[in-house]
């Protein structure tokens, strides 16, 4: 099966820091503008009495598929751990990051871009074999995409988890960035200025990066 126009990857410096809200935002945002678009979540763990709906079916909201498309039934574990340790304490296989790679099915046509999310930091388990930079290892995207905090410890987490990815292209995401903190604007600054990355601090400045891997037909 073809491979999107633009294959994009999103990983969080850590959990609960955004990622799939960024992503339907984003996503969003896309949708508007003509392209086509298709999110795959590899595989997904969550507490299933807190009421929330899943990574998967927020993002199938923003892109019109459906959950289970966007995440196979069988990868989706209701225990609140990383994917591999779920699944162990489900007694239900573990998955291997081959297996996950080889699930990474696109529709076709292919779509024009492609969003791929992974679980909690870079480093945090999706298979029994591997990581978020283990599946960028394999898929090679074109673009990841890394959701931080804007706050205290922002400079910090943003350059332990960016510097696995190496010399890949990389858009730092500041989730929850608010202008008027001092704080933030100059962990922004810090970040951008002295360290050399590509930051942004909204959604539609994310999105902007995006068309430009995979401009509108």
């Amino acid at each position: 099966m073809s491979r999107p126009g633009a294959l994009v990857l999103t990983v969080g410096t850590a959990t609960e820091i955004g990622k799939t809200w960024v992503g339907a935002a984003v996503l969003a945002e896309l949708a508007a503008t003509g392209l086509r678009l298709a999110a795959r979540k590899p595989a997904q763990s969550f507490d299933p009495d807190d009421g929330h709906p899943t990574d998967a079916q927020v993002l199938a909201t923003a892109t019109g598929e459906h959950p289970d498309v966007v995440c196979r039934p069988e990868r989706s574990y209701p225990v609140p751990m990383a994917p591999p340790m779920a699944a162990a304490a489900l007694g239900r296989p573990v998955p291997t990051m081959a297996e996950l790679v080889a699930e990474l099915a696109w529709p076709d046509p292919a779509p024009d871009l492609g969003w791929v999310e992974t679980v909690g930091g870079p480093r945090s388990p999706m298979a029994t074999d591997g990581d978020a930079v283990t599946l960028a290892d394999r898929l090679d995207p074109d673009l990841v995409v890394l959701v931080a905090d804007a706050g205290l410890g922002t400079v910090n987490a943003v350059l332990v988890s960016a510097a696995p990815f190496g010399s890949r292209r990389l858009v730092v995401m500041l989730n929850r960035f608010d202008p008027t903190e001092d704080l933030h604007r100059r962990n922004r600054a810090w970040l951008s200025d002295r360290c050399g990355l590509d930051v942004v601090t909204s959604t539609t400045t994310l999105a902007d990066r995006l068309l430009a891997a995979a401009p509108p037909k």
